[in-house]
């Protein structure tokens, strides 16, 4: 499978151009708008190495590249107008150390998480799994996109200040961009599954859901959360976590 060997020098190029961005802005949380548009460049550099049906792989590559894409677009227009993120500020490292732990690290995840796509383009076609697949990624495009939304235009509005958003989708999930972002990784996972190789890189959509639901995404998030809204409390108990679900009944205090 060159494709491997081909995204993986890819990924690196692109990870080191990122940098040099970064150091040009002064800004390191950079990475995070790179992210999505990393896994779009992958998808894009594996197509033409890929075996499988031109059907398969335009599917495999448009679903990656449209997912990648918007999330670094949503991302660069949160946050290129606020200060950088005092994650990145406290890390204090010189840009050898912040490449190598930050960076370079990055690179590593990214290019695991996108096995699944680097193996549907080898698959055999779009069979009842990856159909299957695209109605999960659909799903799941559809609670990030929606969710990042109604937050965007929750924030946006200064009466909502200090409160908690639990309306639309995140009165049945407290983090339905999450939730979404795993279903996504799901379904270009089953649209893999086509081979028994794409079917053994089922460890690259379990590493992102739990980076998303027990990793450095949903657990740092909501200890801010609960740092800043006396509300958020009250909000985690009736609220799912993580997989949508009817709010709980739950008094307040």
């Amino acid at each position: 499978m060159p494709q491997l060997l081909v995204t993986a020098a890819v990924t690196l190029v692109a990870v080191a151009v990122t940098f040099a961005i970064a150091r040009a802005r002064r800004r390191y949380d950079t990475i995070d708008t790179f992210w999505g548009l990393g896994f779009a460049i992958v998808a894009v550099a594996a197509f033409p190495f890929g075996d499988g049906p031109l059907s398969l792989r335009v599917v495999v590559v448009l679903l990656t590249v449209v997912w990648g894409v918007r999330l670094s677009v949503h991302l660069h227009l949160r946050n290129h107008k606020l200060p950088e993120d005092p994650r990145y500020a406290r890390m204090g490292h010189g840009p050898a150390k912040m490449f190598v732990r930050v960076y370079l690290f990055q690179a590593v995840v990214l290019y695991f998480v996108s096995l699944p796509v680097q193996f549907a383009v080898d698959g055999t076609g779009i069979g009842v799994l990856g159909w299957l697949g695209i109605a999960v990624w659909l799903v799941g495009f559809a609670f990030e996109t929606i969710g990042d939304d109604q937050l965007r235009r929750f924030k946006a509005d200064p009466a909502n200040r200090g409160r908690v958003l639990d309306t639309g989708l995140w009165r049945y999930t407290r983090h339905p961009n999450y939730f979404g972002d795993a279903c996504v990784w799901w379904g270009l996972y089953l649209l893999a599954c086509s081979t028994w190789p794409g079917a053994a890189t089922i460890l690259s959509p379990v590493a992102m859901t739990f980076t998303l639901a027990r990793g450095t995404g949903k657990p740092l998030l909501e200890k801010g959360m609960a740092r800043t809204r006396p509300a958020y409390a009250h909000y985690v108990e009736r609220t799912s976590g993580f997989f949508p679900l009817p709010p709980k009944k739950v008094t307040p205090r």
